[in-house]
C-alpha cells in the first residue's frame, strides 16, 4: 500500500530564473505520465538541474519506462551495444537516462534495500539519508503527528518519515521532487503493516522561504552542503543558510537539522541543541542537531553508533572535551572508539565508563587487561609490539604468515598503503597492524581483532 501522495505544480516566481525551451509556464495544473494518473500535483518554483527535457523524467518514472529498465538491466555486452541496442527504439537522452537509472540502482542498494524500484539522480544519491539512518531519526518524531520534511532530495528521510505519519516534503528542484514522489509511491509503504493507515503525504517544489512550518508537530532539514557546486562544512554558506533555518526555528523549535560531522556551527546551535553525531558501518555519516521537543538533552552532545538491521543503536552523552588518564603501560587488550565517538568528543566519557586509560596522550586509543564487547568500540588483543623498523616487522609478520593485513594508524605520518607495498605480505594468516607514538617513538603493534568474548578470556 502507498502513501497518499499529493504532488503539486504552480508558475514559478516571475524573475527567479531563466526558463530554457522546454519549459512552458502555461503548461496546464497536471503533471504528465505516472504521476499525472496518481493525482500527484507539483508547486514548481524551480527548473531541472539537467539538460534533459522535462518530460523524459516523467517517462522515466512511468510504467512504460519500468519495462524498459527492466529490458536494459537483462541486456549483456558492451556499453556501446545495450546503446545501439536501445536506441533502435528510444531517443539518446532516454537511453542515457535508462542506462544511467540501472547503474545507479545498482550503486544504491548500500543505502536502500528496494534500491531496484528506486529513482536516483548521482548527486541525489550522494547526499541521501541511508535508510537505516533515516529510520533511527524518523524515531524522534511521534507517531501520527504531521512532519514537515525540508530539502528533501530524493527522499532518504522523507520515505522514513512517511511511514509514522503524515508528512509534507518540499524540495526547490523538480527533479528531486519527482523523484522523492515517485519513491515514495514505489516503496514508502514497504515494512509497514497493513492494518496500517496510508498516511497522506504531499511533495512540494518551493524554496523554503515560502514555507511556514507553524502547523508541523516537528520538522527536518537538509541543507545544500554544495551551493555553489564545491562541499563546505560552513553552515552559513549552506543553502539556505542560518538566517532562514533561523527563521523556521522561530516558527516551530521542533526541528532536525542535518549536517556535515565536520561541520562549523553557528554560534548558539550548541547551547540550545543537543548535537548527535551518528555513524554506520565504522564511518560517521552525519550530524544532526536536535532542537525543541526532539533534543533528549539540551546543550550536550550525542555519538550514536548503528549496527546491522535489529539490533539496538548505541548511544553515549555528556559534554564532550575530557581525556581518559594515561596509562603507564600496554595492557593485553587494545581499544579504538568509533567515529562518532571521536566526533563528538566523547573519548573520555566512553573510556570512563569501561575504566580504560589511554596509550599515548592526545592518541584515541586506550588499553586494558580484559576484552570488551561494545558497538561503541573495537576490541583488539595485542600479539606483538616493537619500534617501527621495516626489517624487523617483515620477518615478524614473514614468522607469523601474515598474509592479510589491516594497517591502521593514528597520530603518526605513515602512509599504509606504502607500508604494505614494503611488507611484501605473504602466508594465509591475518591480523591487524597499529601505528602509533608512544614515547617519541612509532610503534607497530600486531593484534587481533576480537568480535566475540570466549570464556577465560
Amino acid at each position: 500500500m502507498s502513501p497518499h501522495v499529493g504532488y503539486a505544480y504552480h508558475r514559478a516566481t516571475p524573475g527567479k530564473f531563466k526558463a530554457p525551451p522546454w519549459f512552458s509556464p502555461r503548461e496546464g495544473p497536471r503533471s504528465r505520465g505516472l504521476l499525472g494518473k496518481l493525482g500527484l500535483v507539483i508547486h514548481t518554483m524551480s527548473v531541472l538541474d539537467s539538460t534533459n527535457p522535462r518530460e523524459d523524467y516523467h517517462w522515466l518514472c512511468s510504467p512504460v519506462a519500468h519495462e524498459w529498465l527492466q529490458r536494459a538491466a537483462a541486456l549483456e555486452g558492451s556499453l556501446p551495444a545495450r546503446v545501439a541496442r536501445l536506441r533502435t527504439e528510444l531517443s539518446a537522452e532516454r537511453t542515457h537516462l535508462v542506462l544511467e537509472q540501472i547503474t545507479l540502482r545498482e550503486k544504491a542498494r548500500v543505502k536502500f534495500a528496494a534500491a531496484g524500484q528506486m529513482f536516483f539522480a548521482p548527486r541525489l544519491l550522494e547526499q541521501a539519508t541511508d535508510e537505516v539512518v533515516a529510520r533511527y531519526k524518523a524515531g524522534r518524531f511521534a507517531n501520527g503527528s504531521q512532519a514537515f520534511d525540508l530539502c528533501c532530495g530524493l527522499g532518504g528521510d522523507l520515505l522514513a518519515l512517511a511511514r509514522r505519519g503524515p508528512t509534507v516534503a518540499v524540495d526547490r528542484e523538480p527533479m528531486a521532487s519527482l523523484f522523492a514522489a515517485a519513491n515514495l509511491h514505489a516503496v514508502g509503504q514497504i515494512g509497514v503493516p497493513a492494518s496500517a493507515p496510508p498516511w497522506p503525504c504531499e511533495v512540494r517544489t518551493c524554496d523554503v522561504d515560502s514555507l511556514d512550518v507553524s502547523a508541523a508537530a516537528a520538522w527536518h532539514i537538509d541543507p545544500d552542503r554544495r551551493p555553489t557546486g564545491r562541499r563546505t562544512t560552513r553552515v552559513e554558506l549552506h543553502e539556505p543558510g542560518p538566517a532562514a533555518i533561523e527563521r523556521l526555528l522561530a516558527q516551530n523549535r521542533n526541528a532536525a537539522i542535518k549536517l556535515s560531522p565536520a561541520a562549523e556551527l553557528p554560534e548558539g546551535w550548541s547551547d540550545d541543541a543537543e548535537l548527535e553525531w551518528i555513524s554506520r558501518g565504522q564511518e560517521c555519516r552525519q550530524l544532526v542537531a536536535w532542537f525543541g521537543d526532539l533534543a533528549r538533552a539540551p546543550g550536550a552532545c550525542s555519538a550514536t553508533v548503528l549496527g546491522a538491521a535489529g539490533a539496538a543503536p548505541r548511544s553515549i552523552t555528556g559534554r564532550g572535551g575530557d581525556e581518559p588518564p594515561r596509562s603507564e603501560s600496554m595492557g593485553r587488550y587494545l581499544f579504538e572508539p568509533d567515529a562518532a565517538v571521536l566526533a563528538a568528543k566523547l573519548e573520555g566519557v566512553l573510556a570512563a565508563e569501561h575504566g580504560l586509560t589511554a596509550i599515548s596522550p592526545g592518541v584515541a586509543y586506550w588499553t586494558g587487561e580484559q576484552p570488551i564487547m561494545d558497538a561503541a568500540m573495537s576490541c583488539f588483543e595485542v600479539q606483538e609490539s616493537l619500534p617501527l623498523h621495516l626489517k624487523q616487522l617483515k620477518s615478524l609478520l614473514r614468522a607469523r604468515g601474515i598474509g592479510r593485513l589491516e594497517i591502521k594508524k593514528r597520530g603518526v605520518d605513515h602512509d599504509p598503503a606504502a607500508l604494505r607495498r614494503q611488507l611484501n605480505l605473504a602466508g594465509s594468516q591475518s591480523a591487524t597492524l597499529i601505528l602509533l607514538p608512544i614515547e617519541r617513538r612509532v610503534m607497530a603493534i600486531l593484534a587481533q581483532r576480537v568480535t566475540h568474548l570466549v570464556a577465560n578470556a
